[in-house]
């Protein structure tokens, strides 16, 4: 197995497949800027979920992931 990670988060977010939606919904959600408008942070929240759905290897972290980023982004509409 490669041990290169070459995806580096900018901060941690406290995210982990094992938490309830909730849970890992406001740990995003916390992990963005606070100076910035709810739907600018919902934006960034998505986009954070969606990275990491897109770079693991994990097919339930993926799924979760992915619900998250999808959940943020029917938020924006």
């Amino acid at each position: 197995m490669n041990k290169d990670i070459w995806f580096k988060p900018k901060e941690h977010t406290g995210w982990s497949k094992n938490q309830s939606p909730e849970t890992r919904r406001r740990h995003l959600l916390s992990a963005t800027d606070k100076r910035k408008n709810l739907r600018k942070r919902y934006l960034e929240a998505g986009r954070k979920a969606l990275a990491l759905a897109n770079v693991t290897k994990d097919n339930v972290t993926r799924k979760k992931a992915r619900s998250d980023a999808e959940y943020f982004f029917k938020k924006l509409r």
